[in-house]
């Protein structure tokens, strides 16, 4: 005889801390954060320290390709960006590259970069692809962030995401390690994801 399945109900967690860029602030200028990198999205602390050879890589890889394309003062890594007004408070995403609009020195006095003054954001993906396609990309459009790329380094391949609107990105499509894609900003300029993949 069949019986009605009934959804099991999930067992509430342990509360969890969401922290603010305030009290983060205040943790860090007495020393709690002392030889750790982290990264604040969505009130979680993210650890961004122990990379991988092949994510250290890449990374090399594809900063010094976008340095190439819009110059050295142009292209930050690991820097704070600003997120959209209601995430603010609570985000201070540290992307892997960012390209800027106009180069470092413009954001020396302590203003993170926003949206507008940003072309593009990277995130090399190989442990956190998940992460980086779902809160990070959310995160992003809800930031107005006109082109973020993930490069996913276990499938050897690019997601580009562009046009944001309504919190998600339009537009999304995946290039194969030797599809070529150009950045928004540098139309001219034919990037192949096997450029950031060694062998």
């Amino acid at each position: 005889m069949a019986t009605l399945l009934t959804p099991v109900p999930v067992a509430q967690g342990p509360r969890r801390k969401l922290w603010t860029r305030a009290e983060c602030e205040e943790l860090d200028a007495a020393g709690v954060f002392e030889h750790q990198h982290l990264e604040l999205v969505e009130g979680e602390l993210i650890d961004k320290m122990g990379k991988n050879g092949p994510h250290t890589a890449s990374l090399a890889a594809i900063a010094v390709w976008l340095r190439r394309i819009f110059g050295d003062l142009f292209v930050l890594t690991e820097a704070p960006i600003d997120v959209a007004p209601e995430d603010n408070p609570t985000s201070e995403p540290e992307p892997d590259v960012i390209v800027l609009k106009r180069d470092f020195w413009a954001f020396t006095a302590g203003n993170n970069p926003r949206s507008e003054d940003l072309h593009l954001v990277v995130e090399v993906s190989d442990t956190t692809l998940s992460w980086d396609l779902s809160t990070k990309a959310a995160l992003y459009a809800r930031a107005g962030i006109s082109e973020y790329w993930v490069l996913d380094v276990v499938a050897r391949r690019l997601i580009v995401h562009r046009h944001p609107a309504e919190g998600i990105y339009k537009n999304i499509l995946v290039q194969g390690r030797d599809e070529p894609i150009a950045p928004l900003a540098a139309p001219h300029a034919e990037f192949r994801p096997a450029a950031a993949f060694a062998g």
